[in-house]
């Protein structure tokens, strides 16, 4: 092996930093819905391979070879689902994968039925990101609409921390003055005069 294979291989490949966010999150969720989807097929395969042995009493599994996958996505619906994946944005992939993978969890799905909840994963999350985005734009348009009372009193106060004309009980000390009486957080509590 030469040398420059070994300096090669500490080296990033240049087509990770080449990809956008959206390629990203594109590529990440189809990779998601065909894993899903051969998983689904396998415990499909399992399911009927077990009632078969049931029902014969025989196993001949070790006769079968690697079955291919029976199911594909059309072209159609893969360039449908590819359009819906692109607008989703990056910080909503990790959810909508948690989401998929727990409505997959509770109900079991054949293999043909998991595009069509894979869909329904990615319109939920659309409408979550649409429901947010308009929440956020009338937050923003009420804080931006000019209001009297504490609105305006933020813009005026400013908070100065080390000003010298607060007067602390530090100061007092160092000047060996008596301090003033106490008014700041406590009432001062004396014992009554007896003449």
């Amino acid at each position: 092996m030469s040398l420059l294979a070994w300096l090669r291989w500490s080296e990033a490949p240049p087509r990770l930093s080449a990809r956008s966010p959206a390629e990203m999150v594109l590529e990440t969720l189809m990779m998601e819905l065909a894993g899903q989807m051969r998983e689904a097929e396998r415990q499909q395969r399992e399911r009927s391979h077990t009632e078969r042995k049931i029902c014969t009493g025989v196993d001949y599994s070790w006769l079968a070879s690697a079955p291919r996958p029976s199911y594909d996505l059309s072209p159609g619906e893969r360039l449908q689902l590819e359009d819906v994946c692109s607008k989703i944005h990056p910080s909503y992939c990790g959810p909508a994968i948690l989401r998929f993978r727990q409505l997959l969890a509770e109900q079991e799905p054949e293999v043909q039925e998991v595009a069509r909840l894979f869909r329904a994963v990615l319109q939920e999350v659309l409408e979550r990101m649409k429901q947010e985005e308009e929440t956020h734009k009338l937050t923003r348009q009420w804080s931006l609409r000019p209001r009297g009372g504490l609105a305006s009193f933020k813009t005026r106060a400013r908070i100065a921390p080390f000003a010298s004309d607060i007067r602390t009980i530090s100061e007092d000390v160092e000047r060996d003055a008596p301090p003033p009486p106490r008014t700041w957080s406590l009432p001062e509590f004396r014992a009554p005069k007896t003449d």
